[in-house]
């Protein structure tokens, strides 16, 4: 699917309010309403929008995030998966390059929860060694998920 410079911009619109009226982004990108809702059905439809999601607000999201880089046995990937799975705290885990294997996004209300899910994590079956980075201010974000 070809998304142009409008695509771009009205993808941009709804990253920053996915809650905007139609009428209002219509506005802003100069279109029809009809034309922005044919836009947005369009990328609906393709793929390109995944769905919308919400933003905690940072009187109820947790205090506490930390990124976990982990370097697992070989073969271990689907069983250290499946762990990281079962644990409520993990948001996200991801495959890198460099000397660690995976990345692990966690979350937690107290530092107490957030030492029981590093403990969690490191003991796992698989884990060879892992390095916790504790998130303390977020200066940009960009998220797109």
């Amino acid at each position: 699917m070809q998304i142009d410079e409008t695509d771009q911009k009205l993808l941009a619109l709804l990253g920053e309010d996915a809650r905007v009226p139609v009428a209002t982004l219509a506005r802003k990108l100069g279109l029809a309403r009809t034309t922005v809702q044919a836009r947005i059905d369009r990328l609906e439809t393709s793929g390109a929008i995944a769905g919308y999601t919400l933003r905690l607000g940072d009187s109820i999201a947790p205090r506490l995030r930390a990124t976990v880089l982990l370097s697992i046995e070989l073969r271990a990937g689907p069983s250290v998966l499946d762990r990281l799975k079962s644990l409520p705290a993990v948001e996200s885990v991801h495959t890198c390059s460099g000397r660690f294997d995976l990345i692990v996004e966690l979350s937690a209300d107290t530092t107490a929860q957030l030492d029981e899910m590093l403990d969690k994590i490191g003991e796992s079956k698989g884990v060879k060694s892992s390095e916790s980075l504790i998130h303390l201010a977020t200066k940009l974000s960009r998220r797109r998920t």
